[in-house]
């Protein structure tokens, strides 16, 4: 016999990637503003203020008064790119919360899962596309 867990708040989750990094990120609503990143608050986790810029975007762009409580599971990739993911699961679970919003985090690019990532190598060759050093003779 299984019992379901009853869910104390309404919640809105959403998962965001950029690179190899992939962030599943929940919003609550709250009384103030706050972040869990693998059980450590943002400043914790992300230690740059151009990082911690980069994850709270997102609300910051939409212009929201609403305050959230933000908790977030990321993996893979690097710091960056995990703030970047961060940034995308918090602007696609904001929609779940609010669809007026789209318009604005569209203009912003934040919904935008950006496809860039490091090209692989090729036989023949040293990188992607640096070739072995040519010898006339």
């Amino acid at each position: 016999m299984t019992t379901a867990h009853p869910t104390k708040e309404k919640y809105f989750e959403a998962v965001g990637r950029r690179k190899t990094s992939i962030a599943r990120a929940r919003i609550t609503p709250a009384s103030k503003q706050s972040f869990s990143i693998n059980d450590k608050d943002l400043a914790t986790y992300f230690v740059t203020a151009e990082l911690q810029a980069i994850a709270g975007a997102a609300f910051v762009g939409a212009k929201i008064e609403q305050k959230f409580h933000v908790s977030a599971k990321i993996e893979g990739g690097g710091i960056h790119s995990q703030a970047e993911a961060l940034r995308h699961a918090i602007s696609r679970a904001l929609l779940d919360y609010d669809i007026e919003l789209r318009k604005k985090l569209k203009k912003l690019h934040f919904l935008k899962r950006d496809p860039r990532a490091k090209e692989r190598r090729k036989f023949g060759l040293k990188k992607a596309r640096k070739s072995p050093q040519w010898s006339k003779r």
